[in-house]
């Protein structure tokens, strides 16, 4: 062959190969399948070329967070919520009046459930039915809530009137239980009147809410001619005037209720902002003739001896003591159950009075004597706040003193029975068995009740839970409203 026709025939082999791979690497508008070579060509273009359309997210890691969940709160913001939410809740207007209100209604109740099982084998004992202490507890309940009603709806302004009538009326009967024949003496105290079949009166007991009106009263009158800024009108004729009262009290030799009086006392001097110097002189001579009647009675001493006592002790001087520590110590945290207390059954005197709360911790356990104390707690704040947010004189020292007198009170008692301090033979308010103890001390909770219901901001929020304020309310918002407007 030629060597022009050889490298004609070399020129149409190399066209027909750039021309094939031109149309290999076009992309035919019509469809059919494409060969192995080009195929691969077209994917490995697809695969180099630059996407434009939106992409799926990635799946999230794990631990991540995906874009629509809310941020978790952050360590700790549980706990400041419910901080912020109590807070809110001790705060508002009725706080005070419903804590009042049910403290002391629980602690009533559940006294009389303890007196009941306490006093059972008491009962028995002297030939009684087995609910002889509970039904003279119950009616004595029943009267006292009569009492916590009225106190409770009397105006502050007749509480003030009754204060001169009710101390000339205390001492009057103070007066008569020294009197031979109709004076009684019970555990060596003569301070009982006999008022005819199984009812007996302490007017001591009474002695406490008449100072607290009456001294409330007096600080109040001289706050407001701005008397109390002088030393005389602060003491006189208030300390002269509780000194009387004690010196009563202390002739039937009821030391315990000598204590209480006393930190009344200093309770309303403190409240009227007595200085330091006045504060600490009238505590000095109180202190004083405290000791010398301690130190001149061997029955007092020896109950300042039982302090911390883990054994009887010689002749038996501590066996109350003692056996009160037992009790508790027998309960565990969740105690023996109702009514199976074995130190009741003869072993611990006084079981449904002074050491009504040995009983409870007793029967109990822990949990019951805890729940008490936050009861007691709970009042005390109470009262607390009433006396701290009012405008009124008068309300701030009765509400002070009643304060002072129903924690003074249980912490003597409670205090004692966990051989913390001397057994001082006072009840444990709203608890212990007792009526003469439970119907004064229920009126000063009504006078608590009456004090709450007079802060402006609680008496609004009373009012607006009354029927009808509210839609009367709502329907003068509406009339206030400008025509055509929705």
């Amino acid at each position: 062959m030629p060597a022009d026709e050889s490298s004609a025939a070399r020129g149409a082999d190399r066209s027909r190969v750039t021309e094939a791979i031109r149309r290999a690497l076009t992309p035919s508008p019509l469809p059919g399948p494409l060969s192995a070579g080009a195929g691969a060509l077209v994917g490995l273009a697809l695969r180099s070329r630059p996407a434009t359309g939106p992409r799926r997210p990635a799946a999230p890691r794990s631990g991540a967070r995906s874009p629509g969940t809310p941020p978790r709160p952050p360590r700790g913001a549980g706990i400041r919520r419910t901080y912020e939410r109590a807070r809110r809740a001790w705060d508002r207007p009725l706080t005070a009046y419903y804590l009042i209100l049910g403290s002391s209604l629980l602690i009533t109740v559940l006294g009389l459930v303890m007196v009941y099982s306490a006093s059972m084998i008491k009962a028995l004992e002297l030939a009684r039915p087995g609910t002889y202490f509970f039904r003279k507890q119950f009616l004595a309940a029943v009267i006292g809530a009569g009492l916590m009603l009225l106190a409770s709806r009397v105006p502050i302004r007749l509480h003030r009137a009754l204060a001169y009538p009710l101390l000339a009326g205390t001492v009057f009967l103070m007066v008569l239980v020294q009197v031979p024949g109709i004076g009684m003496s019970v555990n060596g105290n003569q301070n009982w009147l006999y008022l005819g079949g199984p009812f007996q009166l302490q007017p001591s007991e009474f002695g406490k809410l008449a100072l607290i009106l009456w001294g409330a009263d007096l600080l109040a009158r001289k706050q407001d001619k701005r008397l109390l800024t002088q030393w005389k009108h602060m003491l006189v004729p208030l300390v002269p005037v509780a000194f009387m009262l004690l010196g009563l009290i202390m002739l039937g030799g009821d030391m315990g209720t000598a204590i209480i009086l006393t930190a009344i006392l200093f309770g309303l001097l403190w409240l009227a902002g007595a200085p330091t110097r006045l504060f600490a002189g009238v505590l000095a001579v109180a202190g004083l003739i405290g000791f010398a009647l301690i130190k001149t009675s061997p029955n007092r001493m020896s109950r300042l001896s039982c302090i911390g006592a883990s054994e009887p002790g010689p002749g038996d001087s501590c066996w109350q003591a003692v056996h009160g520590i037992y009790a508790l110590a027998s309960g565990g945290w969740f105690g023996s159950g109702l009514g199976a207390s074995v130190e009741k059954w003869g072993q611990l005197p006084e079981p449904h009075t002074d050491f009504i709360f040995a009983i409870t911790g007793e029967e109990l356990g822990l949990a019951g004597t805890l729940s008490v104390l936050a009861l007691f707690a709970a009042l005390g704040y109470a009262g607390i706040r009433v006396a701290g947010r009012t405008e009124d004189p008068f309300v701030r020292y009765a509400a002070g003193g009643v304060t002072t007198w129903i924690t003074a009170q249980a912490v003597i008692n409670i205090g004692a029975v966990l051989g913390l301090l001397p057994i001082a033979g006072v009840p444990l308010p709203l608890f212990s068995y007792g009526g003469s103890a439970l119907l004064p001390t229920m009126f000063a909770v009504g006078l608590m009740i009456a004090f709450a219901r007079e802060d402006p901001a609680a008496k609004a929020a009373l009012a607006m839970r009354r029927p009808g304020v509210r839609w009367k309310t709502m329907r003068r918002r509406v009339m206030k409203r400008p025509s055509g407007e929705r």
